[in-house]
């Protein structure tokens, strides 16, 4: 497994393995195969678990993250977890970022977090469901650099899904995150992390912003909700963005074919090819789609030739 720089956090694996798949947000799954999955991760040298208390039911996948690591301590596994907020309901930030922090304290087994991320769109002035503004980003904050400098997390982040202009701004704000999940996939889909139909999402800018501002880029979405690879493993509705999304993706899929590996290999090549990337999320639920993901790492970057054909196809969509 090829090591990476990730800033203050010293070094990690290319390869993250996420929350969602083994809390079942990416399909069915079950405890006893999430902790398999989570303990075969550790054996291929994957070192950061990026897990959320809203990645499955009753915080399916912080529990069972705990209950893996209680048999597999991994002291030198890195812990990211995460932390919703909106300013249409309570408006104490501070005390909200601390009470999801505890909660996910215990349910992970952990006295500190190694990466704390705000998981919520930042807009700019206009109003949206679900989002904050940049003030209220800004409070947030200052509750993440008091419990960075309390030692209850190492570092913090964003989920930099929200509008462009906002996320560039916290890029260059004072002080900056040091971590930044941005959507990086070969067809820049989005799906339904796109709440802003006014804007188009600038992947390429976050990234390129992000590296100049020492923001270290960690990359989701690189199946784009499974959009990205050769069937749907979940039931969505026909106007769902993950179906609308696989719909489209059709010719990926096909030059897939022809360049003789499977569509997700391909996507999470991709990904860890993407300079800036510091690594790459996995969403899945089972040893088998990790060990599809393994493999795609160790093949390697891809060539050229390759990168120039999925930029092709992403300027004809």
């Amino acid at each position: 497994m090829q090591m990476r720089n990730f800033g203050r956090l010293g070094r990690i694996s290319a390869l993250t393995l996420g929350g969602g798949g083994i809390g079942a947000v990416w399909g069915s799954t079950d405890r006893r195969e999430a902790v398999a999955t989570v303990h075969a991760a550790l054996d291929a040298g994957i070192t950061m678990l990026d897990l959320a208390p809203s990645y499955g039911d009753d915080f399916e996948s912080e529990r069972a993250a705990g209950e893996a690591l209680r048999s597999r301590p991994g002291a030198d596994l890195l812990i990211t977890s995460k932390v919703q907020l909106v300013d249409d309901t309570e408006r104490d930030f501070a005390a909200r970022i601390r009470r999801s922090l505890d909660g996910s304290l215990s349910r992970i087994g952990r006295d500190h977090l190694d990466l704390l991320l705000l998981h919520t769109q930042i807009r700019t002035d206009a109003p949206h469901p679900g989002s904050i503004g940049l003030d209220g980003y800004r409070e947030a904050v200052e509750e993440f650099e008091r419990l960075r400098d309390a030692g209850r997390i190492r570092a913090w982040g964003i989920t930099a899904v929200g509008h462009p202009d906002s996320v560039l701004a916290a890029f260059a704000g004072s002080p900056a995150p040091d971590a930044a999940q941005i959507v990086v996939n070969p067809l820049d889909m989005n799906g339904d992390l796109w709440f802003f139909p006014e804007a188009r999402p600038r992947t390429d800018e976050l990234i390129r912003s992000a590296t100049t501002q020492g923001v270290q880029v960690v990359g989701i979405r690189a199946v784009a909700a499974g959009s990205l690879t050769a069937s749907l493993d979940r039931t969505v509705p026909a106007g769902h963005p993950a179906a609308v999304d696989f719909a489209r993706a059709e010719p990926f899929r096909k030059l897939a074919a022809e360049l003789g590996t499977t569509p997700a290999a391909l996507a999470h090549r991709y990904a860890l090819t993407v300079p800036g990337v510091s690594t790459v999320v996995l969403g899945v639920k089972n040893r088998a789609e990790l060990d599809e993901c393994l493999a795609a790492e160790a093949a390697g970057p891809l060539p050229e030739s390759e990168m120039d054909a999925l930029w092709a196809l992403r300027s004809a969509l």
